[in-house]
């Protein structure tokens, strides 16, 4: 395969779904990689692969030279990859035959390659952030909105860059600020709706309820979750802190034990990570738009990278489905 071969995103390497065989180059991030072993002993790595446009899985054998490659750069590292077009289920799978790292240097020494990686939202990061802080003085109840802006003071620059997910939603630099900005979006809009609802507790309840992800989650071009992450989950986390915050605010007994339950229940389900059902008008509601945003997030990303001209997007396991992806006429 020739070196001066073009280098190709992940959405020109989907384009290319009847050309298999075909050979490529690309620079992609090592965002997720298992050592496996196959039914013969012999060990193989199942990787995922990708950039800014999208990602994709692969399998990588032990007499591949890219195997030893791929295993001591590990998850979060940058590689040039060679390989050949291929499909496995439908989705592209390609037959990589070539890797190398690429250290830091090396990125910044090619123009845009840097940009092509970091997946980013739509949303200009500064505006979504100037823009939460309005939803927090939108807060009517003093202490709770004190509570809320002490949290914001703590952990800012963290919540302001962290993703919302490893992989299932708004999985990406300055998600967890988008997912958390849309969900107040939401909330204001649908308060009136409700009167039942405390437009305190449910907008606090909305800008703090993923705030556990800034220690859940951790690393820079990739995401991985940390030790307390696996060890006490976000909502365990997001409970400690926000509890600390409406301690030091001084909100009464009530009132924060009713935020705590918020942030305990947004999860909706003990398998989907929650600590109990939601049992307040203020934590049905939040965990009502978390899961909402939580799959128009998926719908808004799935659309964002599908390949040009395709009827559906690859299966979004979040859905369980194909997603159409051409609008109205």
């Amino acid at each position: 395969m020739s070196a001066e071969s073009p280098l190709l995103s992940v959405k020109d390497l989907k384009a290319l779904d009847k050309a298999t065989g075909k050979p490529f180059s690309a620079i992609v991030l090592v965002r997720r990689l298992t050592t496996k072993t196959a039914s013969n002993g012999n060990p193989f790595l199942s990787v995922e692969l990708g950039d800014r446009g999208g990602s994709f899985s692969c399998t990588i054998f032990s007499d591949s030279p890219a195997h030893d490659v791929l295993r001591a750069g590990g998850e979060g590292s940058v590689a040039r990859i060679e390989g050949r077009i291929d499909h496995y289920q439908g989705r592209l799978s390609p037959r990589i035959q070539n890797a190398t790292t690429v250290t830091e240097e090396e990125l910044a020494g090619l123009p845009g390659a840097m940009e092509n990686l970091v997946e980013l939202p739509p949303e200009d990061a500064d505006a979504m952030w100037h823009e939460l802080q309005g939803f927090i003085d939108f807060i009517p109840h003093d202490e709770t909105r004190m509570a809320t802006r002490s949290v914001f003071d703590e952990i800012g620059e963290a919540f302001r860059v962290g993703s919302a997910a490893v992989t299932m939603h708004h999985a990406y630099r300055h998600g967890l600020l988008e997912h958390t900005l849309h969900m107040a979006r939401a909330c204001k809009a649908l308060l009136p709706l409700y009167p039942q609802v405390d437009p305190s507790l449910a907008m606090a309840g909305i800008l703090l309820h993923d705030t556990g992800k800034v220690v859940e989650y951790e690393g820079t071009l990739t995401t991985r979750r940390s030790r307390k992450g696996i060890l006490q989950g976000h909502v365990v986390l997001g409970y400690a802190i926000v509890r600390k915050a409406g301690l030091k605010a001084r909100m009464d007994p009530e009132r924060l034990e009713r935020l705590e339950h918020v942030i305990l229940s947004h999860q909706g389900e003990p398998e989907w990570g929650a600590a109990v059902y939601a049992a307040t008008p203020e934590a049905v509601f939040v965990s009502m738009i978390d899961n909402l945003d939580a799959r128009m997030g998926m719908v808004q990303r799935a659309l964002r990278q599908a390949a040009e001209g395709e009827e559906f997007t690859e299966r979004i396991p979040g859905l369980n489905t194909q997603l159409l992806t051409r609008p109205l006429p």
